[in-house]
């Protein structure tokens, strides 16, 4: 069970670092965002899905 829980937070991690680097959002804004999810896998990726997301379609 924990080997498919981690499964699927590497393959969202993945997905919201391709959709990070895709953005307009500018370089520093891109790395931040990249090494928060790197270093917190969980917790970063659902704070960019609240936070880093949002702004990024606003824009």
């Amino acid at each position: 069970m924990e080997f498919i829980f981690g499964l699927i937070v590497l393959v969202a991690d993945i997905w919201a670092i391709m959709q990070i680097m895709q953005s307009g959002h500018t370089s520093g804004t891109k790395l931040f965002w990249v090494l928060i999810i790197l270093f917190l896998p969980v917790i970063g990726l659902i704070a960019w899905l609240i936070a880093g997301r949002n702004r990024a379609t606003a824009t």
